[in-house]
């Protein structure tokens, strides 16, 4: 029986087996995958790779970073890293720099002070890195300036993006906003409970 109980039709299912989806024939044999790709990644509705945690971690003397196991993956089709708000550095796939730039340019009004700016400070900023073989990447001296990045760092995984913080300027932070964090009503805010 095909789907809706109708004699002779035919009907393909997409299962898990494991690492890959596959389509499956109505008689139990695997077919072509038609792009389709499963990998163990924690994506969100759109498809992004959704970055999570916090790692402290060390920058060596020539300003690498090793990435946390769970992100190198994630960044394995191209990254770039660029100034963030509250002078940290946002780590960003390729794709959703795309997404980015797509969603500057729908915005109205775009030639305005306020837009220019945005668009140099943001892209403006922006390297392009590769991770080396063993998962590390270079922070250009410009952005470790900007971020305050001495030894001592914490990534932290903020949904689309990780971002790239001072340790002692991280532990400020959180010791700032947790309390609010913690007051602060979650009305007409989607939560992850």
């Amino acid at each position: 029986m095909g789907s809706g109980g109708e004699e002779g039709t035919t009907r393909c299912e997409v299962v898990s087996s494991g690492g890959q989806w596959v389509t499956v024939s109505p008689n139990g044999e695997a077919g072509g995958t038609d792009g389709a790709r499963y990998d163990h990644r924690r994506t969100d509705v759109g498809g992004d790779p959704v970055f999570v945690g916090s790692y402290p971690l060390r920058l060596d003397e020539k300003g690498r970073l090793a990435l946390p196991v769970r992100y190198r993956e994630l960044v394995a089709d191209g990254m770039v890293i660029k100034k963030g708000q509250e002078r940290c550095i946002y780590g960003l796939t390729m794709a959703r720099v795309a997404e980015q730039s797509a969603a500057l340019k729908a915005m109205a009004p775009s030639d305005t002070n306020a837009a220019r700016m945005h668009a140099r400070m943001s892209f403006g900023s922006m390297v392009e890195v590769e991770a080396d073989k063993t998962g590390r990447i270079t922070i250009p001296a410009s952005l470790r300036e900007y971020a305050g990045l001495d030894r001592d760092v914490v990534v932290v995984g903020v949904d689309t993006r990780f971002e790239i913080w001072d340790a002692a300027g991280w532990d400020a932070y959180v010791a700032e906003q947790e309390a609010v964090f913690a007051a602060m009503e979650s009305e007409g805010m989607p939560t992850l409970s």
